[in-house]
């Protein structure tokens, strides 16, 4: 067995020792435990001082690609050196590694395929009031969406078994966290949550820039996620919405119609027309990008089975 801990790194070469000497490189159930780090376009010496500092593999971007770019980079890389499950941290030291043995648990005993470190959020003193209830909106709002029962969402410290990890593709390009557990929970994966412990704060998140700009990008991913994974139900709501609106609105039309007051209020039945047409079409909307979610869905099996292959002849 052999796993292999993957770090995405961007402009990491300050804090990635104080990182990567706490690692294990034993871990209970393996055989071969290493290090991959991916250099996401870093304009430091990231590569350089991860090399320097017993990292086994370096792969990367000549650019940045952002979070989600590298995450999925690390799954492919880890993939074909033949790694049997993955662990996922941060560069900046923020999970504790020496919850590593317990995050891989659920997978070696055949429990999960996919297990996320949950953070003490509650006890995390440099995480403040707005960031700590953001964190619990999105993980509500995940746990609704992905049917699963997973407490922090947002949390990058997770580990993977090499089918899940192959069944994995993240669309998005600001973070890989939220996508990828619903999209498990979509696949009928087993993914389950362990507490893990974190670390100091070493820098400032490079991900949250500042509070109103997490909360838009957040929003747009999980409206973006919502759209392409319940796009029926979606496109369904809206034009429920509409429609019924219209019909409002066409109702009061004809009560002062027929109460012999409706000339005054013909622009109630252009309107009543108009959200009636969009409801309307957007209800049809929703059947044809239905059609288009079961045609993902099987491009994300083919894309499976063809990751199956090249993988298998590259072990």
């Amino acid at each position: 067995m052999k796993l292999i801990i993957q770090i995405p790194c961007f402009n990491e070469a300050e804090t990635l020792p104080e990182m990567l000497k706490h690692l294990p490189r034993k871990v209970a159930g393996f055989k071969k435990v290493e290090w991959l780090v991916i250099d996401d376009g870093s304009t430091d010496a990231t590569s350089e001082t991860a090399r320097r500092n017993g990292v086994d593999h370096v792969v990367g971007f000549t650019r940045n690609m952002g979070l989600a770019r590298a995450f999925m980079a690390g799954l492919d890389a880890s993939l074909r050196l033949g790694a049997d499950i993955i662990v996922n941290t941060d560069a900046d030291n923020q999970y504790d590694a020496r919850d590593i043995p317990a995050l891989v648990r659920p997978i070696l005993e055949r429990r999960a395929e996919i297990v996320v470190g949950a953070r003490p959020i509650a006890e995390i003193g440099h995480f403040s009031i707005v960031k700590k209830a953001l964190q619990r909106l999105g993980s509500a709002v995940v746990r609704l969406l992905s049917s699963t029962d997973i407490p922090d969402a947002p949390s990058g410290f997770r580990a993977f078994s090499r089918d899940a990890a192959m069944r994995l593709h993240v669309f998005g390009d600001y973070t890989y966290t939220l996508e990828t557990i619903i999209q498990a929970g979509q696949q009928n994966m087993n993914i389950t949550s362990v507490p893990v412990r974190v670390n100091r704060d070493l820098r400032e998140s490079r991900l949250i820039r500042n509070i109103p700009n997490y909360v838009f990008k957040s929003f747009q991913s999980i409206v973006r996620i919502f759209i392409v994974y319940r796009p029926f139900r979606f496109f369904m709501i809206i034009g429920l919405a509409l429609f019924g609106a219209g019909f409002l609105v066409g109702a009061r039309f004809l009560l002062y119609y027929f109460t012999g007051s409706g000339g005054g209020h013909i622009q109630s039945l252009i309107l009543a027309a108009v959200l009636m047409l969009i409801g309307f079409q957007a209800m049809l909307g929703a059947f044809i990008v239905d059609l288009l979610a079961t045609n993902r869905k099987l491009s994300e099996d083919i894309l499976y089975r063809l990751r199956r292959i090249d993988c298998a002849e590259k072990r």
